[in-house]
């Protein structure tokens, strides 16, 4: 597995004095990954890099903290790998070292309306932080802001939220969706037709990773996106959309690009049109990473842009911090994809491996997140377990 940080990316650098100078918070932290990962020709333009608004915020109890989770969807793998991992892993972890106490969860079914009278009420049953995932990166903005003032933080993974008070991470999606792209265009020679089946349009993960892919993809002028649909990144909303697109496409198609948690669905409907030789990318799914360890022409690599427990734990930790007061420097903390090739997938998983497998490729923490690389992004960074109120 090879951090993004290491390849390509890297060429698309600009001069860090210049960029620095722009975000107040940045020219504190190394300045490779500035290049890399806060690169404006590498980032979505909306999303939040400035200074953290909670950079002195105390938390107003002591620990063991409450904690409200205000997830907008449960239908799909993804969100089933990320609530898994939340009550099996870290929920255990953070409660057995006495910093928390319990986690309420709602669930508001992609209603922004639902989500934020959630949130409303998780601020009036007295938690002491909110973890909210994938959002509108706009519509939540005043009940962010009403939390904060009543003390509580907002913590935003897998996806951006502009409240200047929240405090997102994620990796960099419009980095990570160009890789895709390129890697796509690279794959078929420069030339030929992609179709891009998107997430959710509209939510900050799905449309920066949208926009990435697409420039990936433009690096080659005779790749031709011939169509973008969405999958919702769920397997049997995506399967049906593309079912539809290539019933009413008989023209030649050479890829598909898929924003995970949809690849299963994708594999599923190119091979029921009996389509051959489409190159298909790959997400996390266990199901379509163990497809392409059967069938290595499928794609030449994967670019994981979102293991859902990996980003949650990554998101716990960041809120950790923040709570026992080690300072946020940035709005957003940024993480690079990581590059998965067929050799290591062979690895990885066993040869009688399940392809229908729904449950998702974790990175662990040492390669998506590790300590030192987040001590960084804190103006009095420590170990978050070793606190002692």
């Amino acid at each position: 597995m090879k951090l993004l940080g290491r390849t390509a990316l890297a060429a698309f650098a600009v001069s860090l004095g210049v960029f620095a100078a722009q975000a107040e918070g940045l020219d504190e932290i190394g300045a490779d990954v500035v290049e890399r990962l806060y690169n404006p020709e590498m980032i979505d333009p909306a999303q939040p890099i400035g200074a953290s608004s909670l950079r002195d915020f105390v938390a107003k109890n002591p620990p063991p903290w409450k904690i409200g989770y205000a997830s907008t969807y449960a239908g799909n793998t993804w969100r089933a790998g990320a609530m898994d991992h939340l009550q099996t892993v870290v929920i255990p972890k953070w409660q057995e070292l006495g910093m928390v106490s319990e986690v309420v969860i709602t669930q508001s079914n992609l209603d922004d309306a639902t989500q934020i009278q959630q949130m409303r009420q998780l601020v009036d049953q007295g938690v002491d932080a909110i973890v909210i995932c994938c959002s509108n990166p706009t519509a939540l903005n005043a009940t962010v802001k009403y939390a904060y003032d009543q003390g509580v933080p907002t913590f935003s993974f897998t996806g951006y939220v502009t409240e200047p008070t929240v405090l997102n991470t994620s990796v960099n999606f419009q980095a990570a969706g160009f890789e895709i792209g390129k890697r796509m265009a690279e794959e078929l020679g420069g030339k030929g037709n992609v179709l891009v089946v998107e997430g959710i349009p509209g939510t900050s993960t799905s449309d920066s990773q949208d926009r990435g892919i697409k420039a990936g993809l433009a690096t080659a002028p005779d790749i031709k996106v011939v169509g973008s649909i969405a999958g919702m990144w769920t397997d049997q909303i995506a399967q049906g959309e593309v079912q539809k697109w290539i019933a009413t496409h008989p023209g030649k198609l050479d890829g598909i690009i898929v924003q995970s948690a949809a690849e299963m669905g994708v594999i599923r409907a190119v091979n029921q049109s009996g389509r051959e030789g489409v190159k298909i990318a790959v997400g996390g799914e266990l199901g379509a990473l163990c497809t392409w360890r059967k069938n290595p022409d499928l794609i030449a690599s994967a670019v994981q842009t979102w293991p859902p427990g990996d980003d949650i734990e990554l998101s716990f930790d960041v809120m950790m911090r923040t709570l026992q007061g080690q300072g946020p420097k940035v709005q957003s903390i940024l993480v690079d994809p990581v590059v998965v090739t067929h050799e290591e997938v062979m690895e990885l998983l066993p040869e009688d491996c399940d392809e229908t497998a729904g449950n998702w490729l974790n990175m662990g923490g040492d390669v998506w997140a590790s300590a030192e690389y987040l001590d960084q992004f804190f103006v009095n960074p420590a170990d978050p377990t070793k606190y002692k109120p």
